[in-house]
């Protein structure tokens, strides 16, 4: 059984080898070590592998050195900026009054800049609220003082509780529940470590993390405005593609009186989206609800609990039933990706269908040997498509839709519009290829992938509907013979 240990150490001699002593007592294996003072000089990650009871008696005994706190800490840090007279000793009567509160300090900076005053900015560890007011009451008699925003700064200020305040600040961002706490711990430690181990700084990881769950949050409400497009294909059948700022397209096929839902976005977004379906579709709520899956990725699935039925690959309705039991999917399964893919789906509040709903309409048996091979066919009204299985490039499972009388491809994430994105569109699509070193499985078996679906096109005018980013136009002329 592994288990990983989130531990609170002090910054001194023989912390970790205590630790050690303690697991090598118990046979306890310890398969991964995380630790960075630059970064949070307490806060050590331990991966440990033994017998269960084993872990409990590790439990017990690091608790009992204090390695283990009963409760998450509540500390924080407080940043502040004192405007003080250019002169000398201006700071003294700060510091005595920062001395006299017993408040530590873990970050100074100050520079002239050519006036009467220096922004003068401290950040103080805090362990009572209480004292931290008194402190401000008093000392804005001394001088102006302004609390800054520590979570949203640029630097890191302390390295003392870091990981805490930001796992934290993200919590508070997006409004999760406190149980996941130690998952966002262990999986931004992940990040953080895999990244720093490639030449990444710590921070540009942490940085990464952050604006992405703000760009999550921008866009919900009243602030949510996907684009939307509608696209004639004959007289009776059209499709309406929606863009959210962040996560995949939805596409809407309506042909002959039918609904196809393709691909469904964030699970964040669950309320904007509902709302705008009952707009576009007067009879949704009053409909049977199907949707296909290009592939079984967190921001293509995060509705799918809201349909009747989903229409997937073999490869993908597996995906989805691992997680449904609390197992690793496709993404978990590769380490590069899985602690990426954690955090989204904390952040976004995904939860997988129940797998009844799943209907596994294809498969290929066997080792597929060709980046791209048909696998069965999809009916809406009067769209007949080839449905074509991709090897795994991006991930396992993936699948084309392709309609060669009507000339409309869905691609998923193996052909998409990169030139066709929204300004928001492609500032939230650049986090994920760093935060996961790639978005693709194989980036050189997509590519594959990606010339292969052209190459199954026949000529005339294609309209290409990729799971981000606009729709494409692709024209295939014939070569003339002489």
């Amino acid at each position: 059984m592994r288990k990983t240990y989130i531990t609170t150490m002090p910054d001194h001699i023989g912390a970790f080898l205590k630790a050690s002593e303690c697991f090598a007592s118990l046979g306890i294996n310890i398969t991964r070590v995380s630790y960075n003072k630059a970064v949070d000089s307490h806060t050590l990650f331990i991966d440990a592998d033994g017998e269960a009871e084993n872990l409990r008696k590790a439990d017990a005994m690091l608790s009992g050195i204090g390695y283990l706190p009963a409760s998450p800490n509540e500390n924080s840090i407080a940043l502040l900026e004192f405007l003080l007279r250019d002169k000398p000793g201006s700071v003294t009567e700060v510091l005595r009054l920062i001395q006299r509160y017993q408040l530590n300090i873990s970050y100074i900076s100050s520079q002239e800049n050519g006036t009467d005053y220096q922004a003068f900015k401290m950040g103080l560890f805090v362990e009572k609220k209480d004292r931290l007011q008194a402190f401000l009451a008093e000392a804005q008699e001394l001088c102006t003082v302004r609390v800054l925003d520590y979570n949203r700064s640029e630097k890191v200020y302390d390295n003392t509780i870091f990981y805490n305040s930001f796992v934290s600040g993200l919590m508070q961002q997006v409004g999760l529940p406190g149980e996941l706490r130690d998952s966002l711990l262990v999986n931004t430690n992940l990040i953080m470590q895999m990244l720093d181990e490639k030449g990444l700084s710590p921070y540009k990881t942490f940085e990464s993390i952050s604006r992405f769950a703000e760009l999550l949050v921008a866009c919900r409400g009243n602030a949510f405005s996907p684009r939307i497009t509608r696209h004639r294909i004959t007289d009776n059948t059209d499709i309406i593609l929606i863009e959210p700022p962040c996560g995949s397209n939805t596409a809407i096929l309506r042909s002959a009186g039918q609904v196809l839902f393709i691909d469904s976005g964030y699970a964040i977004y669950r309320d904007e989206m509902q709302a705008l379906f009952r707009n576009l579709l007067p009879e949704y709520d009053r409909m049977e609800k199907r949707i296909f899956i290009t592939h079984a990725d967190v921001d293509h699935c995060g509705l799918l609990p809201l349909f009747d039925e989903i229409l997937a690959s073999a490869k993908s309705k597996l995906c989805l039933s691992l997680e449904y039991n609390g197992q690793n999917g496709y993404r978990e399964q590769n380490p590069l990706h899985r602690p990426y893919v954690n955090i989204c789906k904390a952040l976004t509040f995904y939860r997988p269908p129940e797998p009844d709903k799943v209907k596994a309409m294809w498969d290929v048996p066997g080792k597929q040997a060709e980046p791209l091979v048909q696998a069965g066919f999809l009916d809406c009204g009067e769209m007949h498509f080839e449905v074509y299985q991709g090897r795994g490039g991006h991930l396992a499972g993936e699948t084309v839709l392709i309609d060669y009388a009507h000339n409309v491809v869905f691609s998923g994430d193996i052909y998409i519009n990169l030139h066709g994105q929204t300004r928001e569109q492609a500032e939230y699509n650049q986090y994920a290829p760093v935060l996961m070193t790639s978005v693709d499985t194989d980036p050189a078996l997509c590519a594959l992938e990606r010339k292969a679906i052209l190459q199954r096109l026949g000529a005339g005018r294609w309209q290409i509907f990729g799971a981000h980013g606009m729709k494409k136009e692709y024209t295939l002329q014939l070569e003339r013979t002489e």
